[in-house]
């Protein structure tokens, strides 16, 4: 048994409470340590990461108790590559807050954002269905805390909005986790994954009940139509690094339904046969469509990153609603994309409000520091569009090939396409009346508006780089989100080492040969 594992929930859950006590009053202190702390984390990651690339599955049992009795952590290719995303992508947004000084608008940002980290990083490395509901409940009492960061009416009343939809989502995980438990008497996801299938055909109401209820779940954390009306103002009010971050709490909903439906819920399962082909993929492609004409219609900024964010899950559940190996590859090399291209659009947007009377697309002044913003501006937009050369385009690609054997290919062709020139159009707009139109208004005297610091620059540059590299380095990504796909759909050894071993390592047999 490792002990490493625990090491990204335990990090943060200390530097939290620590930075409240001895810090509270120390803007330096708290970003010394906060700063040390991501950067730890990052670091711990890529060795979790690593050790796991080769097919090695990684067991904690909390209290040396074995599943499903104990509480487990579990690494795999999937969770480990998720939480090294979150790392990284906090690091950058960390760098922007301290840059930018949104960490010193309130007192307790950094212990809120540890926090926030805590929930995210639990819920990809728990092994148990009630834990990912207790690390959801984490994320979403300190990503409250940090909605409200600062204050404003405005923010308090899509806080209020955010925690109130996102209640009802954990309502309904209660309901789900309580038949579950009734019907199989555990939660411990492997063992469920082998229990489920003892199901008998005229027993199955139960079951199926429970993962309705957990895909509803799942699809409220992912923003998927018409379980998505809380994102847009919830997104757009928050300050934009927390609003950066908020870019890999939707990618948990998705974390979750490709979890939970490979191993307990597979689409061969006859209990629930049906559910992801039936709801799913039309959901999916709505979020799709609306998404991005959202983009096109938006008259603010900030509101158009944020629709763009409900698009781009559209496109990740396309692609995951196919639940074949070539369509999760694709969904999870789409998932780095839009992560990394939503944090650095919401962190462009703060550029622009830094340097501009408001975040309304009206001709109005150039903003301060308009060329280098522009240019920023410009590499985002056209990532999140799906222009070439950047890896949107080569997410999409993977998206339409794996879509091209189902019976619905026209459909997701057409929406996809469709929805990428609608996108192009709506990114388009905006960068003109941003940056273009702005030549033709006299220039005007506020002293209220400052120019970008060089660490709010370099933290954006930072997410563009990696952007550059996920695109430069595609064929490998995508290599190696196969062959986490296909670890995904051969459990097997995942389940041994949860449920069979006393915290041993184990490889798939495929791959000791």
């Amino acid at each position: 048994m490792t002990h490493w594992i625990i090491a990204p929930v335990i990090l943060p859950a200390l530097l939290a409470p620590f930075i409240v006590l001895a810090a509270r009053y120390h803007i330096g202190i708290q970003r010394a340590f906060s700063v040390a702390g991501v950067l730890a984390l990052v670091a711990i990651a890529a060795g979790l990461a690593w050790q796991t690339s080769d097919g090695t599955v990684l067991l904690y049992q909390l209290g040396d108790w074995a599943a499903p009795f104990g509480i487990v952590l579990v690494g795999d290719r999937l969770s480990t590559m998720m939480v090294l995303l979150t790392s990284v992508l906090a690091l950058f947004v960390l760098l922007y807050a301290i840059g930018s000084g949104w960490d010193d608008r309130g007192r307790h940002f950094h212990a809120l954002f540890q926090f926030q980290l805590m929930g995210i990083l639990g819920a990809f490395l728990t092994g148990d269905l009630f834990n990912l509901f207790v690390f959801f409940e984490v994320l979403l009492i300190a990503s409250y805390g940090l909605m409200i960061h600062a204050g404003g009416n405005a923010r308090l009343r899509a806080g209020v909005q955010y925690v109130l939809f996102n209640l009802i989502g954990s309502t309904l995980f209660l309901f789900a986790l309580g038949s579950i438990y009734a019907e199989t008497g555990t939660l411990n996801m492997a063992d469920l994954a082998r229990r489920v299938t003892l199901i008998t055909p005229e027993e199955t109401v139960g079951i199926r009940v429970a993962a309705v209820l957990l895909l509803l779940v799942f699809a409220i954390k992912a923003a998927l139509v018409p379980l998505h009306f809380w994102l847009p103002s919830s997104y757009a009010e928050a300050p934009a690094p927390v609003a950066a971050l908020f870019a890999i709490m939707t990618k948990v909903g998705a974390y979750a339904i490709i979890r939970v439906y490979t191993m307990i819920f597979p689409p061969e399962l006859e209990v629930t046969s049906g559910l992801h082909d039936i709801w799913l993929l039309p959901a999916a492609l709505l979020s799709l469509a609306i998404g991005m004409t959202g983009v096109l219609a938006a008259k603010t900024l900030d509101r158009l990153v944020a629709f763009s964010i409900i698009g781009s899950m559209g496109m990740v559940m396309v692609a995951i609603s196919l639940f074949t190996p070539d369509s999760i590859a694709a969904a999870l090399y789409y998932i780095v994309h839009s992560t990394l291209a939503g944090a650095a659009l919401f962190l462009i947007s703060d550029l622009v409000r830094t340097g501009r009377a408001n975040l309304e697309l009206t001709p109005q002044p150039a903003v301060l520091g308009n060329a280098l913003t522009a240019a920023m501006f410009f590499v985002g937009a056209i990532a999140m569009a799906g222009l070439p050369p950047l890896s949107g385009f080569l997410g999409k690609l993977l998206v339409l090939d794996a879509g091209y054997t189902s019976d619905r290919m026209v459909w997701i062709w057409v929406v996809v396409l469709g929805s990428s020139l609608v996108s192009i159009v709506g990114f388009s707009r905006a960068g003109s009346i941003l940056f273009w139109k702005a030549h033709s208004v006299e220039p005007a005297q506020d002293d209220t508006l400052q120019r970008p610091t060089m660490l709010s620059y370099a933290a954006v540059g930072g997410l563009i780089a990696l952007l550059a590299a996920h695109t430069v380095f595609a064929g490998k990504v995508h290599g190696y989100t196969t062959t986490m796909a296909a670890q995904l759909f051969a459990p097997e050894p995942y389940i041994s080492v949860v449920v069979e071993t006393e915290g041993k390592l184990s490889k798939p047999k495929t791959e000791e040969k």
